[in-house]
């Protein structure tokens, strides 16, 4: 048995088994919540001190959702990482999930926070739906709008192109990876932020928008297909927006 095996199976494989493994866990976690059987996570003992509980009540459901839905969009980095040399070792690894998933759950606390505002103000009902058709078509009008924004270009260009930042921005070990990971994390975010806040449209327990929204966000980081998706769900959801605008207003 090689050095540095677990029973015959390579360090790299462990590593997969485990990514894989935590990203199963999310969603059993999320499809738990989204049934109602959740416990300390936004279960009914958790539900019931909304909107009072507020923040600390929705930030665990928050980090959950992230893990499932955004842990899936680093694979073509995570792969990119692991076909270069110096990028098999599995603390690197870590350090990159790691990093990645630690951006992300501070923007899991900034969803909370907003959901928190949202459900205080009367914006959003307790299952996280906003309340009235105008503000889901100025989110769905927001979201398509970024999709064609430069800012989202940068972002897109730079998940899309993982090799070209491991090697100007290239860092050993764990401490290495983490920094790195932390890097594709913000831009990510940049990337993804507005796709996320949809979550206020299509309901934030909604197992159908995680699905959609996930896979979206997955396609839109493939290198091969990924840019030629932007620019149409920009329009489409701009044609969304409006669409629902106009049948809240009455126009339609």
């Amino acid at each position: 048995m090689r050095a540095g095996s677990i029973a015959g199976i390579s360090p790299r494989a462990v590593g997969w088994l485990a990514f894989f493994g935590l990203v199963l866990l999310a969603w059993v976690t999320v499809y738990q919540m989204a049934r109602g059987q959740g416990s300390w996570i936004c279960g009914p003992q958790t539900l019931r001190l909304l909107p009072l509980g507020g923040f600390w009540a929705l930030l665990p459901m928050w980090v959950v959702m992230m893990a499932a839905m955004m842990l899936p969009t680093i694979l073509p980095s995570l792969r990119v990482y692991y076909d270069l040399p110096a990028g098999a070792g599995a603390s690197g690894f870590v350090g990159l999930v790691v990093g990645y998933g630690s951006v992300w759950m501070v923007a899991s606390a900034g969803l909370a926070g907003v959901q928190v505002y949202a459900l205080n103000n009367g914006l959003i009902d307790l299952a996280g739906v906003v309340a009235s058709p105008v503000l889901a078509a100025a989110l769905l009008a927001l979201a398509g709008a970024w999709q064609l924004t430069r800012a989202k270009v940068i972002c897109q260009t730079a998940c899309l192109r993982p090799m070209q930042y491991f090697l100007a921005n290239w860092a050993p070990g764990p401490i290495g990876g983490y920094r790195m990971g932390v890097d594709i994390g913000v831009v990510c975010v940049g990337c993804c932020w507005a796709i996320m806040m949809l979550a206020f449209v299509g309901g934030v327990m909604s197992l159908l928008w995680m699905g959609l929204a996930t896979l979206f966000m997955v396609i839109e980081k493939l290198p091969d297909i990924g840019q030629h998706v932007r620019r149409p769900a920009g329009f489409a959801l701009l044609g969304t927006g409006a669409l629902v605008g106009v049948s809240a207003l009455g126009w339609l």
